[in-house]
């Protein structure tokens, strides 16, 4: 999908696309002109200036992460790692998309500053789509040979590319899986150096900011919040907009409205029902007060012609496929909670909801990583804003209304609940090459996966899994599956 893209208030990262539809490199010095070289310590004195925090969905204060990979390159001799977040596995986000296919070359600037000011080594820009992935490289190519050369690569098209152990995984291994522990990139990223991780908005804003300074860059926006953000709008429609713009003004200069609730933040966001987005701003604290985030700046309204129940039910469906299947909350967790989300729509009764329930906490805070607790807000968040909905299902009584899929799912949605879930193959040729892994950060020495999975790893004499990783042959695999559910560590998963 190629996004449209508009500016509300005078245009920053977007501007000259009114004129062009790619900035290539003359185009883009023409309108932005050259950028400035900073020092380390000018960079986190600018961006702490200006509060610029991640746009990838996590909002961490970007300042605070650049001085954190400054002082452990210091400790290391000096090696460091620039990284761009330009994997977006979400189909309801496309900013990044917008941004590195129509102006690439501000998100270069962004990452090129940086590097400049951290001395760091590399430049790496990690994308999931082919169009994007030929934008960056022929940006790359326009910039000719100034170091650090940015390095592209172009990984799996999922949700959890986008964590960004999965991406630096994903860049070094060709795997993108996240890494199943707490790993902070400042300290440990890419080879092991400190690297800064940030997302491709952050890097264009930054880059912005250099060439407008502080006080410039602060006369958009609100004072606690200064600049611009990018917004992807039903999944199509990507607007430049400055921050403390109310969201009904946004979504009427995008031809619609909260109509029975707007979603913010994504597939890891919050609802937010009519009467609270009507009084909404666009900003970090206006839609923490009103119960949702900024997060990766997805804005999705639902028309009142779809029934909010099955759209909940199928987003539920689709994360539960696009996770890593490297943990139980992921592998069983995800899946049994979208089963359950069926059978109350389906009617299934005050049983149905309480399995919800149930399965939710049984789910929250036991992940790997952070998408079975994102999963869990968006369905927790949904069956409060539409729990009329909800319980007018469990109890038989449908709304009424079809399940139009005005949530994009991208190309998985045409699957049937039936499908193999990731992690869930059954066909014996694949499994045939799978491995069973247990993560040492992790893993305990309770030694039920032994009893469970004899056929496939034994202990040690010290009561530990004797290696870390295990063949896994199509006949065990069932067991393998039973040990990675049944590990209390969660430190076993199971890849190719």
């Amino acid at each position: 999908m190629t996004p449209s893209v508009l500016s509300i208030g005078p245009p920053r990262l977007l501007a000259g696309l009114d004129r062009v539809a790619r900035l290539d490199r003359v185009a883009h010095l023409t309108v932005h002109g050259s950028p400035p070289r900073l020092r380390a310590d000018e960079l986190v004195e600018l961006a702490a200036n200006i509060d610029l925090r991640g746009k990838g969905g996590a909002g961490f204060p970007f300042a605070r992460k650049v001085r954190a990979v400054a002082d452990s390159a210091r400790r290391r001799g000096g090696r460091c790692v620039v990284v761009v977040n330009g994997s977006e596995g979400e189909p309801s986000c496309l900013k990044d998309t917008a941004l590195l296919r129509h102006a690439p070359h501000l998100v270069l600037d962004g990452a090129a500053l940086c590097a400049q000011a951290l001395g760091a080594e590399e430049v790496w820009v990690g994308v999931t789509r082919v169009d994007v992935e030929r934008s960056v490289r022929a940006a790359v190519a326009e910039r000719g040979p100034q170091p650090p050369r940015p390095h592209v690569t172009r990984l799996p098209e999922r949700f959890v590319t986008g964590e960004g152990t999965a991406l630096v995984n994903g860049i070094a291994h060709g795997r993108a899986l996240p890494a199943g522990r707490r790993v902070r990139s400042s300290e440990s990223g890419l080879g092991g150096l400190p690297t800064l991780l940030s997302n491709t908005e952050t890097y264009a804003q930054i880059a912005v900011a250099a060439r407008l300074g502080a006080l410039e860059y602060r006369s958009v926006g609100l004072p606690g919040e200064p600049g611009t953000v990018l917004l992807t709008v039903g999944g199509t429609r990507v607007v430049e907009t400055p921050s403390g713009v109310p969201l009904p003004y946004v979504l009427k200069v995008c031809g619609t409205d909260p109509g029975q609730g707007v979603l913010v933040g994504g597939y890891h966001g919050g609802w937010l029902a009519p009467r609270a987005a009507r009084t909404a701003l666009v900003s970090r604290e206006s839609l923490a007060d009103a119960g949702a985030g900024l997060g990766a700046g997805a804005v999705l309204p639902l028309p009142a012609s779809t029934c909010p129940a099955g759209e909940a039910a199928r987003v539920a469906r689709w994360m539960a496929r696009e996770s890593a299947g490297q943990c139980g909350p992921c592998f069983a967790g995800l899946p049994g909670l979208a089963d359950d989300l069926d059978r109350v729509v389906r009617g299934g009764g005050e049983r149905a909801l309480a399995d919800v329930a149930a399965r939710m906490d049984a789910v929250t805070g036991r992940g790997a990583c952070g998408h079975p607790d994102g999963t869990v807000r968006f369905v927790t968040s949904a069956l409060t804003v539409f729990a009329g909905h909800f319980r007018a299902h469990a109890l038989g009584g449908p709304c009424g209304l079809p399940v139009s899929g005005v949530l994009p799912l991208g190309e998985e949605e045409a699957r049937s609940p039936g499908s193999p879930r990731t992690g869930g193959r059954s066909d014996g040729g694949r499994a045939d090459t799978e491995r069973l892994v247990v993560d040492w950060t992790l893993c305990r020495g309770h030694g039920l996966c032994a009893d469970i999975a004899p056929g496939v790893l034994r202990l040690g004499p010290d009561g530990y899994p004797e290696r870390a990783v295990s063949h896994v042959p199509g006949r065990l695999r069932q067991d393998a599956l039973r040990a990675v559910r049944r590990c209390p560590a969660l430190a076993l998963r199971i890849q190719e």
